[in-house]
């Protein structure tokens, strides 16, 4: 499990990183930029998770176990959930999107109890 989260680390930090480029040099003159900040929003989230994945899988070569796993579906859920739905609004303009956006916070949140769980445990 410890190479799956790295490789997902690093598959989700490539695209956040193409994302953010887009934003910056594609989005930037065709969406509004209150909509450019919601979508850079979503990228920040993005890389951020994408190294909490990258520590997920470190801390699985530790401290293997379901709530080391559960951590890094969670980072990965809340990432489709959380920056999903806010590159879903920004492109859309379609404000329902952002019901979504807390689900994938709370995932977020699941996921570093998890990983803290997880060392705490050992």
């Amino acid at each position: 499990m410890d190479r799956v989260f790295v490789a997902l680390g690093s598959i989700s930090a490539f695209i956040g990183v193409a994302l953010g480029a887009f934003a910056a040099h594609g989005l930037k003159t065709r969406v509004a930029d209150n909509l450019l900040v919601i979508f850079e929003i979503g990228v920040r989230y993005q890389l951020y998770h994408a190294l909490a994945l990258l520590a997920v899988g470190l801390a699985y070569a530790r401290w293997p176990g379901p709530v080391t796993v559960a951590s890094g579906f969670m980072f990965v859920v809340g990432t489709v959930l959380f920056s999903g739905s806010l590159y879903a609004l920004s492109l859309t303009e379609m404000r329902w999107f952002g019901a979504i956006t807390p689900f994938g916070g709370v995932a977020f949140l699941g996921g570093w109890l998890c990983l803290a769980w997880a060392a705490v445990q050992r």
